[in-house]
């Protein structure tokens, strides 16, 4: 596993080994020993799965504290834009993000840590995404701010005016007016 460091600390890509031969492919997408020398210790307690079709963005959520949740991702079917945006009050690196590309050709996975909003952007047909939570969803911690805001500077690579959103996710604050919990 290639651990790669991004512009924000603690915000890191992780690049499996792949082995392929004529039957297909084989890697080892999580180990625990792996994962706590490279990133440190987190320990993952729930597993979710979304489908989505083309030009679906989700996000940008959150967990508040104490239900704050670091995150491992990664999309096994199609191709995703992923993204983290630091809501960490005291950060140096606060209203920044990260972006990169995870699909199932390179088998990239992305870990956020907690202290971040997270969305995503489905660029292919259809895609599969997982992700490993380190904290149960809890419904009264949910937030989230725009993913349309132009403020941030985020290339969604899809107009925002024209993404299939959720009701919900049309209602997040701009970053401008979002209070940070963190």
């Amino acid at each position: 596993m290639k651990l790669i460091e991004t512009d924000i600390s603690g915000v890191y890509i992780l690049e499996p080994r792949i082995f392929k031969d004529a039957r297909g492919y084989f890697f080892e997408s999580y180990n625990k020993e792996t994962f706590d020398r490279l990133i440190g210790p987190v320990d993952f307690v729930q597993d979710n799965e979304s489908s989505s079709v083309r030009g679906v963005m989700r996000g940008l959520h959150f967990q508040a504290p104490p239900h704050a949740q670091a995150k491992l991702v990664r999309c096994i079917r199609g191709e995703v834009l992923d993204v983290a945006v630091d809501i960490r009050k005291d950060s140096p690196t606060y209203g920044r993000h990260v972006s990169v590309i995870l699909s199932e050709s390179n088998h990239r996975q992305f870990f956020i840590p907690r202290g971040f909003a997270h969305g995503f952007a489905v660029l292919s047909d259809t895609a599969v995404f997982q992700y490993k939570c380190d904290n149960l969803y809890c419904p009264e911690a949910e937030g989230g701010i725009s993913i349309a805001d132009p403020e941030l500077g985020i290339d969604w690579t899809i107009e925002p005016a024209e993404a299939i959103l959720s009701d919900k996710d049309t209602r997040h604050p701009l970053f401008r007016d979002f209070k940070s919990p963190f």
